[in-house]
């Protein structure tokens, strides 16, 4: 296993005998995640929990282990199955522009008639668009949550939020099924009917989802609240130590609101894949979302 030091960031190659693994997502189908690790260094980011089993003690952020894995030999056996890349870990990494892993799984599932949901922060994803227009069935979605470029820096470490809405416009444009994951929504900061008229006519789904607290990172969007954003500090505390769901019940009426106001579909969880009416995308109420899965937008959540 041999590791390389990158400026501040530990890089190894590990092997792994199968790269596709059954999803626990909303979505549902199988999960791809060509590295361990996210050098996008999300502050908010869930899959942090992720150094739980891979023995990690550094930084999230600061690893990256290049996965290797045997060729899929029978990439048919996913016909009519929805494939996630990039759950845990973003597949366009800047890495990934050198190390081509993302690049190497879309060419072993091209003609596996499954169908591909690629999530990212990135716009290398246009590198690939010459292999997605020949893959039939495939989505590409940009995690946006803030149209202030400085509140992105603070958050992450992925390329901007102009670069991100550009890739989706030219995705877009080449015939491909695009989504504006606005996640997470940080109360008091993100303003989604702001990012969703902005993004209307270049995508065919807007998804909805809320900023959970939990883990090693709680605390330091907590700290992070109280030192940039002080009058929202009451705000934070009824939402992620009381418990209180008001404030994001109440943004769900808004975007049941939002979706009459721009005639537009509003469901708790898209499932089939189809392209929406240009400009009116269909809206995905997924706060909330580990209560969504399996309610086949009935509306009717599990609790």
């Amino acid at each position: 296993m041999e590791k390389i030091m990158e400026k501040d960031l530990l890089i190894r190659d590990v092997e792994t005998k199968n790269i596709m693994t059954k999803s626990s997502l909303p979505v549902g189908g199988y999960s791809v995640n060509p590295y361990v690790g996210c050098t996008h260094g999300c502050k908010y980011c869930y899959a942090s929990f992720m150094k739980r089993f891979t023995g990690h003690t550094e930084s999230w952020g600061t690893f990256l282990d290049i996965k290797h894995w045997p060729a899929i030999k029978n990439p048919r056996k996913y016909k009519g199955q929805r494939v996630v890349i990039g759950s845990v870990t973003d597949g366009y990494l800047p890495q990934e522009k050198e190390i081509r892993n993302t690049r190497r799984i879309l060419e072993q599932l091209k003609n596996s008639g499954a169908e591909i949901l690629i999530c990212t922060k990135s716009d290398l994803v246009l590198r690939d668009i010459d292999l997605l227009k020949e893959m039939g069935k495939v989505t590409v979605s940009w995690s946006i949550n803030t149209l202030d470029e400085k509140f992105q820096a603070d958050m992450d470490q992925a390329v901007s939020i102009s670069r991100r809405l550009e890739a989706m416009k030219q995705v877009y444009e080449a015939g491909i099924r695009t989504v504006c994951f606005i996640s997470p929504v940080f109360p008091g900061i993100t303003d989604f009917e702001k990012i969703f008229e902005r993004v209307k006519d270049q995508c065919d789904l807007v998804w909805l989802e809320n900023l959970n607290l939990r883990g090693g990172f709680k605390q330091e969007i907590l700290d992070y609240i109280q030192k940039c954003y002080p009058h929202l500090v009451t705000l934070y505390d009824e939402i992620y130590r009381k418990g209180d769901r008001s404030y994001f019940r109440a943004l769900e009426n808004q975007a049941a609101q939002m979706s009459k106001k721009y005639d537009c579909p509003f469901v708790d969880n898209e499932l089939p894949y189809d392209r929406a009416e240009p400009g009116h995308p269909v809206i995905v109420d997924y706060f909330y979302h580990e209560e969504v899965r399996g309610s086949e937008n009935t509306g009717r959540r599990k609790k």
